[in-house]
C-alpha cells in the first residue's frame, strides 16, 4: 500500500472515526456505532470502504484492523529518506572528515546532524574542547572548524553560553 493510498482511506472523517473505533476494541457494526456516534448506514460504508482498501477485514475475530500496514507505509518512507541521508554523508564526509560544506540548506542539516553526533547529549563542553572536536572533523578539508561551530549553533544543534557549549538538537543514536 503507498502512503498516498492509506492517507485517502483516512481522509473522510467518518472512515478515520471508524478505524479509530476498530483500534481501540470495537469488532462489530453495532459496537463501531456505540463507540463513534456515526449512523449504521455511514458505518456499514466506511467499513466496506476500509475493507476493499485492504485497511480492515472482518472474519470469525469481527472487524480487525490490519496495523501492520502503517509499519509498511513508514518503512517505505523512511527507507529512501535513510539512504538519501546517507548519499549525502559519502559526499561530504571521507574518512571522518568533513571535506567541505554543503550550499544546499537540507545536505548540509544531514551533515551537521552527523557532526553533532560527536558531543555527548546533556555534558557541557569548554571552547577549546568544541574546537578540538571541529578541527578534526576539518583537517584537510576546504572547512574550517569555526564557521562549523557556527553552523551548528545556528542550525540549534549546539547551544553555548558563558563560553561553554552543549549538544541541543540532532537525532541521538
Amino acid at each position: 500500500m503507498t502512503p498516498e493510498h492509506l492517507v485517502g482511506l483516512l481522509a473522510e472523517p467518518e472512515r478515520l472515526r471508524v478505524a479509530a473505533a476498530v483500534v481501540l476494541g470495537a469488532r462489530t457494526p453495532s459496537a463501531i456505532v456505540a463507540a463513534t456516534g456515526l449512523d449504521v448506514r455511514v458505518v456499514a460504508k466506511a467499513v466496506q470502504r476500509l475493507e476493499s482498501g485492504g485497511l480492515v477485514s472482518s472474519g470469525a475475530d469481527g472487524i480487525v484492523l490490519h496495523d501492520e500496514v502503517f509499519k509498511e507505509v513508514a518503512s517505505s518512507v523512511v527507507a529512501p529518506a535513510v539512504e538519501h541521508e546517507d548519499q549525502v554523508l559519502r559526499a561530504f564526509v571521507r574518512g571522518g572528515r568533513l571535506v567541505r560544506f554543503p550550499t544546499q540548506a537540507a545536505k548540509r542539516q544531514a551533515v551537521l546532524e552527523h557532526v553533532a553526533q560527536s558531543f555527548e547529549p546533556g555534558r557541557r563542553y569548554p571552547e577549546v574542547d568544541v574546537n578540538a572536536v571541529l578541527r578534526a572533523w576539518c583537517e584537510g578539508g576546504e572547512a574550517d572548524h569555526v564557521a562549523l561551530r557556527r553552523y551548528l549553533i545556528d542550525a540549534g544543534l549546539l547551544s553555548r553560553d558563558a563560553g561553554l557549549y552543549w549538544r541541543s538538537g540532532g537525532p541521538v543514536v
